[in-house]
Formats: structure tokens, sequence, C-alpha cells
């Protein structure tokens, strides 16, 4: 297993190792004292699985509190995936980065607590898998929208297909501060 700092401190770009002959490949996607090793914190208590098609955004999203770690990968297809910082006074605050996941490269994105995550799919369709930190709770549930011009997400997608609830997305700079992480109460790899 190979592991990748991304430009965005904390934020993880994981190569599991797979091993694969005549018959397929075997890659273990998750093993909690080896991705332990390698700065990944946090306990997984939930998982998610989302089937999109072409062209849909989901995002971004976050939950302050109850905030929740993620660690995500894609079984089928191919996704550009994201993560904002939105933790007050960090340096980075409304930074972004953002990778190709896809079940040819087989890689995952880890994302602590305190960053907003979104994606959107760039192949025919997807299979979007996620582990997460913590349980969903709506009542923490926050939308950034998607198109926020502070944070610029270079989509590679003209016309995203969103939901009704992400395409009202608030924009960062009309959050309420008290909704937001704090940066140095949310500990990163």
């Amino acid at each position: 297993m190979k592991v990748h700092q991304t430009d965005l401190p904390g934020v993880l770009l994981v190569e599991p190792a797979s091993f694969g002959d005549d018959r397929g490949y075997f890659m273990e996607t998750y093993n909690a004292r080896r991705y332990g090793e390698q700065g990944l914190q946090g306990t997984f208590v939930q998982d998610g699985l989302s089937f999109s098609k072409r062209g849909v955004l989901r995002g971004l999203h976050l939950q302050n509190p109850n905030g929740q770690g993620k660690l995500t990968s894609v079984l089928q297809g191919e996704v550009f995936d994201v993560a904002v910082d939105v933790r007050q006074g960090s340096p980075h605050f409304g930074r972004w980065t953002g990778v190709s996941l896809s079940d040819r490269n087989k890689c995952q994105l880890y994302i602590p607590k305190g960053f907003a995550h979104g994606f959107t799919v760039v192949s025919e369709s997807a299979l979007f898998a996620y582990k997460c930190t913590d349980f969903y709770d709506p009542n923490s549930e926050l939308i950034i929208a998607w198109n926020d011009p502070q944070i610029s997400v270079q989509w590679p997608v003209d016309q995203p297909v969103l939901s009704d609830r992400d395409r009202d997305g608030t924009m960062l700079a009309e959050m309420d501060p008290a909704r937001l992480p704090i940066f140095g109460e949310v500990p990163v790899p």
C-alpha cells in the first residue's frame, strides 16, 4: 500500500496493494492496522454505496457537529472526487483538491473530519463506496454550493445533474460561522 499527501494537508490518496493473476485480482480495501500505521485516523462505523450516472454531481457535504472522516473508492466506473477545507482558521480555508478515482486505478481518497466532500461521475455510470468515522446525522449536515466562486472547484462537467438539496447549497461566505468546524479541534494525519 502506498499513501500520498495531496496538496491539502490531511487529505490522502491511497493506493492499496493489488495482487493479480490470470483469474483476476485480490485487493485489501481496508485493514485497521495497516491504515492506522499510515496515519489514517478514526474508527469507521458506517459504510455507504451510491450508484450514479454520468454527469451526476453530489456535494459539497459535511457534518458539524458529528463530523465524518471518509475513505472513498470506486468499485465500477470513474469519478472526480473533491475535498474542501472548511475549518475556520485553517491556512487552507476554502481550498480544494480533486483526484480521479476509478475501478482501473483502484485508488482511495481519505478525507478527514472538517472537510467538505463531493464527487461527479465522468464515466457512463459509477458505483461509489465510502466508509465513515461517524454516523449520518441529518441535523448536523451542511451543504456548500457546488459552484461556490470562492472555492472555484474545476468540475469536469458542464451541466451537472443535481439533487434539489445540492442545487440549493449555501455559499461558504454565507454559511453561519458557528456551524463550521474549527481548525485545530479536528486532528488530521
